[in-house]
């Protein structure tokens, strides 16, 4: 089954305590689709590039299998850049720069081929754009968003509009008392129910992820890892990873999402152990299936 990825497609500066990165492949649209494409999907991409995007970057999604007509390249605009730091523990990210560029004038159509597919992740970016795409989405399956902390925010209004049309809405712990005013995890999630989606997964970073609907509560722990190169895309590696699963298994009932959230884990395991995508270049399915294993024996009990 198909997954349809909409997101940004960056080039990132990136600081760490120990390194400093210039223009590498990133954006929400780059982790998710990349994360998604390891479950043996077909994986469509929807985004915005400029004329300075480099060709080596389009030619590595091609090799992990996306479908790339839905990136749009405009001739004379510039991609979208963005710049972070993070401080010694990574818990803190200052932005230095966002450059929206091409980005700031962005409508996505989609293409005929795309309209059909049947597992949606609507990656971070504006509400009303998220929410343009559902309009043009015929009968999917599953639709699964994403937000930050900006466009609650500054769409407030949009991103309550498009609540009522997803199924899934992830979100970070302080993204989640930002929208509902409750430091309380659990109930913020069931406030964040009554605007539409049929379950809210807020991601806790080093802690894992929570899972909650009207009928049930799933915490999913992290992988644990020594070291922490970059967090950067985490948490849509995580995302794209979970859609990912669910659309291999063709299944979105309780027991299946579970798994999904622990195999987004994973990935973004992955994703966190070096700069930009360079970690997902090598991975292989075998190790992502080792670290699942991993995952269930570290809860087991």
């Amino acid at each position: 089954m198909g997954v349809l990825v909409v997101g940004t497609v960056t080039l990132d500066t990136v600081e760490t305590p120990n390194k400093r990165v210039e223009n590498v492949l990133g954006g929400s649209g780059v982790y998710a689709a990349v994360a998604a494409s390891f479950f043996g999907n077909p994986v469509r991409l929807v985004g915005v590039v400029g004329a300075d995007f480099p060709h080596i970057y389009a030619d590595f999604l091609h090799t992990r299998g996306i479908d790339l007509q839905g990136v749009k390249r405009e001739g004379s605009g510039k991609t979208f850049r963005w710049g972070g730091r993070y401080a010694e523990d990574f818990n803190v990210r200052d932005t230095l720069f966002t450059e929206l560029n091409v980005v700031s004038d962005f409508h996505p159509v989609l293409p005929e081929t795309y309209k059909e597919t049947p597992y949606l992740f609507l990656a971070n970016n504006s509400p009303s754009l998220q929410l343009s795409i559902v309009e043009q989405a015929t009968h999917p399956k599953l639709i699964v968003c994403d937000t930050m902390d900006f466009w609650i925010n500054e769409e407030r209004e949009a991103l309550e509009a498009l609540l009522a049309r997803v199924d899934i809405l992830i979100l970070n712990d302080s993204e989640a008392l930002l929208l509902t005013g409750d430091s309380n995890l659990i109930r913020a999630a069931q406030v964040i129910l009554r605007y539409g989606p049929k379950r809210v997964i807020i991601k806790k970073g080093e802690h894992g992820a929570i899972s909650v609907t009207e009928s049930s509560f799933f915490s999913a722990p992290a992988y644990p890892l020594t070291q922490v190169i970059d967090p950067t895309g985490a948490g849509d590696s995580f995302a794209g990873g979970m859609i990912g699963y669910l659309a291999s298994v063709e299944d979105t009932s309780e027991k299946a999402i579970r798994s999904a959230m622990v195999y987004g884990t994973v990935v973004a395991s992955f994703n966190i152990e070096d700069f930009s995508i360079n970690r997902q270049k090598d991975v292989q399915f075998s190790e992502i299936s080792s670290r699942y294993c991993e995952l269930q024996e570290v809860v087991r009990f």
